[in-house]
Parts: structure tokens; sequence; C-alpha cells
């Protein structure tokens, strides 16, 4: 349930309703708005009659959230969530777009594509530096000397980084390092993963996996926020059909979706969600016709010559058409580009 204050509601109402709550085995999570704060309480509702919470100095009214996920929903907070990477905010009316290469391969690819990427408006600089792959043949990345090449490109070009952790075990060493952690598809129900990035203080983007629905999608962000981390952006990236054209069906319905039922903000993978460089921008400017607030978007110096994900890759010059087209489109749509160029 959320117990949602009244404007006159002081810092006093607002902690006698916190102990009532926890004296009776609630958990408590608060959301301070612009115009009132809300609490969130999870625990037993059949208590909830007995509490009697509606007659506590400061409530104005105690609303029960049916939505089986709590605090990723709309119920719970109502204006969008802005998530704060450095000098970068997702979410709101500006977009942002997140660039780079599928996998680190070398010092010199990272830091030529991150720069490439920056002077084309990137705002964020994506890379693996481990790299789940359905073939245990496959280019598995470079692990820790990825994540420090990294964060060299990160010194030279101010981009923030985002880059994936693939368990508990790399958690520590990935946390070194990067800005954002990136859950992948694979991983989106491995809960205990989800618990422990949801136990940092960094940034998660959450892929949505291949089966999922938007339902199990948002409770895989619940149970990163139950940990008290609230810091989650949702990431589409297609989800797995009948159709074989494409890498998978990228789902722009589900931007829509989600943002009527949850706060979270919302970008969108097209690189994954088609497996085609030929269909990234197009559906790149389909997602921000559909309310994206950022995209992530595989960009390699060759990609013929890529150790992972090359025909889904754009070319620097590719990526530079699609990120013009973007700042024409954006006004158009009430939004703005957040462009860093050099």
């Amino acid at each position: 349930m959320i117990i949602v204050m009244s404007r006159e509601a002081t810092d006093e109402h607002i902690e006698n309703v916190k102990r009532r709550l926890e004296k009776e085995g609630f958990s408590i999570h608060l959301s301070k708005g612009v115009a009132r704060t809300v609490i969130g309480a999870i625990g037993d509702k059949t208590r909830i009659p007995l509490l009697a919470l509606e007659a506590m100095p400061g409530v104005e009214k105690v609303v029960p959230i049916l939505q089986p996920y709590k605090l990723a929903s709309r119920e719970f907070k109502d204006e969008p969530t802005i998530i704060k990477i450095r000098n970068v905010e997702i979410g709101g009316d500006t977009i942002h777009v997140i660039a780079g290469p599928c996998a680190v391969e070398s010092r010199e690819q990272l830091l030529e594509t991150a720069h490439m990427v920056k002077e084309a408006g990137a705002t964020l600089l994506r890379g693996g530096a481990f790299k789940p792959r359905t073939s245990p043949y496959s280019f598995q990345g470079l692990g820790e000397e990825g994540l420090k090449i990294l964060a060299e490109a990160r010194e030279e070009t101010g981009l923030p980084i985002v880059t994936e952790v693939m368990d508990i075990e790399s958690l520590p060493v990935v946390y070194e390092y990067t800005d954002v952690f990136q859950i992948g598809a694979r991983n989106m129900q491995n809960f205990n993963l989800l618990r422990k990035v949801g136990e940092t203080d960094k940034p998660v983007l959450l892929k949505r996996g291949p089966s999922a629905t938007i339902e199990e999608w948002l409770l895989a962000a619940e149970y990163i926020m139950s940990s008290g981390n609230y810091q989650v952006i949702l990431c589409e990236r297609g989800i797995r059909t009948f159709e074989q054209f494409t890498r998978n069906t990228l789902d722009l319905s589900a931007v829509c979706a989600v943002k009527m039922l949850s706060h979270l903000p919302v970008i969108v993978d097209p690189s994954h969600g088609t497996g085609k460089w030929q269909l990234v921008s197009p559906m790149s400017r389909a997602a921000v016709a559909a309310g994206a607030d950022g995209l992530i978007i595989e960009v390699h110096p060759n990609p013929s010559e890529a150790l992972s994900d090359g025909p889904q890759s754009l070319t620097p010059d590719n990526f530079r058409d699609l990120m013009n087209e973007l700042i024409q489109i954006a006004p158009v749509l009430g939004r703005k580009m957040a462009v860093d160029r050099e």
C-alpha cells in the first residue's frame, strides 16, 4: 500500500507514520515528490485496517497498490524518475544515446570508437568486458583488462561507462570501474544478482528478457528496488517470437505500456532488437516517436571485423547520420536530444 501525506505534513508526521508501520513489521520506502511525500509500505495487508493510518496527523489517504510490482509502479510514484549518471540525467524531456561496440576488443578499437561516438553526439559509452555468449567458443571478452580500457576511454572523453555485470563473483571488479551496471537479457531473472546490484549505489540498466512479459520485467526491477537501489533504467531489446528475419522482435508497444505502468525511464536497443544494421536507424527513430528516453546502439569502426555482433553494428558515419536525424525529429515530438559533441 501507499500512504499519501498531505501537503501540510511535517517531518514529524512522516516519522510517526513510519514508526507505526515499522512496529507492525512493514518495510518502508519513502518517495518525496514535488508536491507531497508518499510512503510505500510492504507487509501483511490484513493488518492495514487495524493501523488506522488515515486518522493520523498529516495523512491524506491510504491507497492499496494492486499491481504485483509496488515500488516500480505509477501508483507508488506518479512523477517520472530521472536517473543521474555523473553529468547525465536520463528521463524527462531529454533523450540520451548510449553508443559503443558490443565488446571491448582492444585499446585501439575502444578508444577510437569512444572518440567517434562522442564527436557524433553520444553522451554515454557502452562496451562489454565480460560477454555472455550462446556458444562457449565465441569471444568472451577481455575481463578486467577491458574494464581498464573503458575507464581510460572515460578519462579521455568524459563519457560515463555502461557495461554488463554477469554474475555476483564479478560484481566487485565491475563496480570498481563502471558508472552503470548493465543486466543483460539472459540475467533479467537472475534474482540473486538483482538483489546484489540493488544493494549498491550505482544505476542499473535492466534489459528485458527474450521471453519476458512486461509484468515479469517490472518485477525484475522490483527486486533491485526492494533491495534499496531505486536507480533503475529499463531497456527494451526485443523479444523472441516466431519471426526469423530479424534477430528479435522489437516491441515498441512495451515502451508505451511501461510509461503507463511505471515511473522508471525506458530506453530502447534497436541493435539487438533487429540484429541488422540497416534496421537500426529506422527503429531508433520509431523508438523516439514511441516515447523512449534514450537509445543504446552498437557502433564499431569496422563491423565486418568485429568479434561480436558485427552485422548489427553501425559504422561511425552511419551513426553520425542517425544522430543528425534524431536531432531533427526530437523537437517535433516535444523532446530534445542531449548531444555531447567535441
